[in-house]
């Protein structure tokens, strides 16, 4: 019998679920042999599918999933090495201290030295950046159609992803009050290469709905954040986090929890002319 969706579509739904199981389970062994088993492939066709949609072995994924969320915890946190060791997975902080210098080229006590503490408070940013004090709030989890998307943020189609999510809100009859567009930036620029950078389109919705293709359902989970309302051009984004991370967060007394920050798009750029947009960032903080 004929799937009704091309294999591609088939095998990114697939890959999608693989993907939030790793990246929600750092802290534990990940056996590739359960993960083909979740996928429904052999473990022949599980790596060569795999390989194919991420450009690297699901091996090296996961490794370097591991390695740049510690370099994350490491950059924006006082906690100590060891503990983010065994966060990501690693069975003894001495095995992450090889395996991060393999890779960033410095030991992670280095990385914490050098890059965490060599940015200054710039006054261009104060008088540039639109920004309002954060308010701490506490955020409920959310269920979301989302579609997934990797290389450089400025280099994004996310007019065509907005376009498949609300595409599917209408195929579905998804339509209520209360949707929101929420972006997920699930990596460091000054971490992750251009083109391994991913990136998730989220809609919040409100009523029950089927993946479809490379349009996945998830529950963003909730928690502590600090939320920043910033009314400017998104070309200023970049900036935006390098105020949060290098000025607000190494002054307070707030840390990072391991969870991606979020983007939530208040206004739409074919009605706000670009300097009045509002963007409300949301750090997760503890």
């Amino acid at each position: 019998m004929k799937r009704k969706q091309s294999n591609k579509a088939f095998y990114e739904q697939k890959l999608n679920v693989i993907i939030e199981f790793i990246n929600n389970n750092l802290d534990s062994k990940i056996d590739v042999k359960t993960l083909a088993e979740m996928s429904h492939f052999s473990p022949f066709h599980f790596h060569r599918i795999t390989r194919a949609l991420l450009g690297e072995p699901i091996g090296a994924y996961i490794s370097r999933t591991r390695l740049e969320t510690a370099a994350k915890i490491i950059r924006y946190s006082s906690e100590d090495i060891e503990s983010i060791a065994y966060r990501v997975g690693f069975e003894t902080p001495s095995s992450l201290s090889k395996a991060f210098k393999n890779y960033f080229g410095v030991s992670p006590t280095e990385y914490r030295k050098n890059k965490l503490f060599t940015f200054k408070k710039t006054n261009i940013m104060k008088t540039t950046l639109n920004i309002k004090k954060p308010k701490i709030e506490d955020i409920d989890d959310k269920q979301c159609l989302y579609y997934r998307m990797q290389g450089a943020y400025q280099t994004l189609d996310y007019a065509s992803a907005w376009e498949k999510l609300w595409g599917q809100v209408k195929a579905q009859k998804l339509f209520t009050k209360g949707i929101q567009m929420i972006g997920l930036p699930h990596d460091d620029p000054k971490v992750t290469d251009d083109n391994k950078i991913r990136y998730d389109a989220c809609l919040i919705i409100h009523k029950d709905a089927k993946p479809t293709g490379d349009i996945g359902i998830k529950t963003i989970k909730g928690g502590q954040f600090a939320v920043f309302l910033y009314q400017g051009s998104y070309k200023y984004i970049a900036e935006v986090y390098d105020y949060i991370f290098n000025d607000w967060l190494l002054n307070n007394n707030y840390e990072l929890r391991d969870a991606p920050v979020r983007e939530r798009y208040i206004s739409h750029p074919d009605r706000v002319v670009e300097e009045k947009l509002k963007t409300e960032f949301y750090i997760p903080v503890k």
